[in-house]
């Protein structure tokens, strides 16, 4: 076995694998146990948790702090957007296609789901036509202080961008607080590695829940439309961000590699943010300036969960389908620019997507909010697929964004992979078929023709 290989499984990715089926165990051997399991996940998340305000300030702050022209930060931005926009749309199109074809709620027989307490009140109290003038109202905190006592990642966001401009403005008299904040950033990330190691504490606990709560009723009456999110996820996954890595030459199932740790973190504890610290440094070490990691990845969780998007038109439509409600052409188009909306600020922690998808179906006036009751038991067990397709979706849009906006250095990106997988193994596909034919080995720091010139090692 290579001996990246063999580093890289006799790690963490070893430890949270054996505790993932460990977990799955203790749920079908002793399920009243298991549920109790649930404080340890929820635990290791809080430390995650903990520190993320910090870091996504000080990264974001110190990312602009760097750069002399402005304009740079508002192309970086507005390339962000653009691609969050078209890709969150097209999975929500994709999910809509393949719930109409497979309708898995034709037939269903809701009285095999049990009804499960519920108070729906707290998933109806916002009418969802409010939502998005919500989200950029509050976009803007009341203050500061309040965004990181909330750990409101949306205006910690925009506080850092703002107060990183003013930084850029004051110009050489700054540069002592950022020389602070480089500092304290050292000091967060050292704290978020000490975390990670109680990772598989966390994923053994969130298995262990999540099998010995709901059990396997419940997964067997649901077991159609939960096989469907899962299949369309890996679809959206291997056929659009596929498509969209390599036609900015990269490969896809190589990035995933790379960022392999991360996904399986994220599979286990069903929350994207328990790897975000982690992912800015991966990404920046790729190749991504830190305006760009610092700017993209955060607010695509925000602004970019293409699998809570997926979720959400399925959802949707099965309950349709399973209360017999037949949806044309025109209120399944109504529904999806509904979607556009109220998808957008749709959190990262595993359940905030059935809130969203609450206020969805309140605002159609057509779909049965009590609906939410049918897929309540596996909404859980839909948000690994969910997450996972979340944060791949994420890590390429930061890649693609740094490459749209000239912010990606592609000689740091081979020597990131060199170092990941050992020589021999190019992050550019260019590259790849042109040492298949030669057969020589490739030099990591070579940048490739028609990338932008490489950037500084610091790529800031």
């Amino acid at each position: 076995m290579p001996i990246a290989i063999r580093r890289r499984f006799s790690g963490l990715t070893a430890q949270v694998i054996t505790a993932l089926i460990a977990g799955a165990a203790l749920g079908v051997l002793w399920p009243d146990l298991a549920v109790s399991m649930q404080v340890v996940s929820d635990t290791f998340i809080k430390l995650i948790k903990m520190v993320i305000p910090p870091i996504a300030f000080i990264t974001i702050f110190i990312g602009i702090a760097g750069v002399s022209d402005l304009k740079k930060v508002g192309r970086v931005g507005g390339y962000a957007l653009l691609y969050f926009e078209i890709v969150s749309t097209l999975a929500l199109i994709i999910g809509m296609v393949v719930v109409n074809v497979i309708r898995p709620g034709d037939g269903f027989d809701r009285s095999r789901v049990g009804a499960p307490a519920v108070d729906l009140s707290k998933y109806t109290s916002t009418p969802a036509g409010k939502y998005m003038s919500e989200i950029l109202t509050n976009i803007v905190p009341d203050n500061a202080v309040a965004a990181f006592a909330k750990g409101d990642l949306l205006q910690i966001v925009f506080f850092a961008v703002v107060f990183g401009c003013a930084a850029v403005l004051v110009g050489k008299r700054a540069q002592p607080f950022v020389v602070v904040a480089q500092a304290a950033n050292d000091v967060l990330f050292q704290l978020v590695a000490m975390i990670m190691r109680l990772a598989p504490l966390g994923a053994f606990g969130a298995m262990a829940f999540t099998v010995g709560r709901y059990g396997i009723g419940s997964i067997l009456a649901l077991g159609y439309l939960l096989l469907g999110v899962y299949i369309t996820c890996a679809l959206f996954v291997v056929v659009v961000l596929g498509a969209i890595a390599r036609a900015y030459g990269f490969s896809l199932f190589r990035f995933i590699r790379y960022v392999g740790e991360e996904v399986l973190i994220v599979f286990a504890t069903c929350s994207s943010e328990s790897v975000l610290p982690r992912l800015m440094t991966k990404l920046n070490r790729l190749g991504c300036s830190k305006p760009s990691v610092g700017l993209v990845l955060p607010t695509g969780y925000s602004f970019n969960a293409d699998g809570n998007a997926i979720y959400y038109s399925m959802g949707a439509l099965f309950i349709a389908q399973a209360y017999g409600i037949d949806m044309g052409f025109g209120q399944q188009l109504s529904l999806l620019l509904l979607l556009l909306v109220t998808s957008k600020g749709s959190g990262s922690v595993a359940g905030s997507g059935f809130v969203v998808l609450a206020a969805t179906l309140s605002a159609t006036h057509i779909l049965p909010v009590e609906g939410l009751l049918l897929i309540v038991g596996i909404d859980r067990l839909m948000s690994e697929a969910r997450t996972v397709t979340n944060i791949i979706g994420n890590s390429l849009a930061t890649v693609v964004v740094a490459k749209m906006s000239g912010e990606f250095d592609p000689a740091a990106a081979e020597i990131a992979y060199a170092e990941a997988f050992g020589p021999g193994v190019p992050f550019h596909l260019s590259r790849s078929r042109r040492h298949a034919a030669t057969g020589a080995q490739p030099s990591a720091r070579l940048a490739v023709e028609g990338e932008p010139a490489a950037l500084s090692t610091e790529r800031a």
